[in-house]
């Protein structure tokens, strides 16, 4: 059984017992949230799509922890004309473990 779910504008296949990094959210480390922006869920053979989003479906999920990712460096440079620009970024995330998978 898996779901596709939607968190921090991106979307995400999910699975019970996976870990997961998605973007910050206001959770203390060990709490249980639930994720109902469920855009898909598949038991089998039994597929449910919603349009846009189920309605009842959830996801359970435990926060793990919050940290930052890899930093991604942004570089530009201007050929001949003495014009050179170096940023770094790091994007912040949370890192849950998926528990149930419920829908209707």
């Amino acid at each position: 059984m898996y779901a596709v779910i939607k968190t921090g504008g991106k979307q995400y296949k999910v699975a019970t017992g996976e870990k997961l990094k998605i973007e910050t959210l206001g959770a203390e480390v060990g709490e249980n949230i639930a994720l109902d922006q469920v855009l898909m869920v598949v038991d089998g053979a039994n597929v449910s799509i919603g349009t846009p989003t189920l309605a009842g479906a959830s996801v359970a999920a435990t926060v793990l922890g919050h940290g930052r990712g890899k930093k991604v460096k942004i570089f530009k440079l201007r050929r001949r004309k003495h014009y050179k620009r170096q940023q770094g970024h790091r994007q912040n995330f949370t890192e849950v473990v998926i528990g149930d998978i419920t829908s209707q």
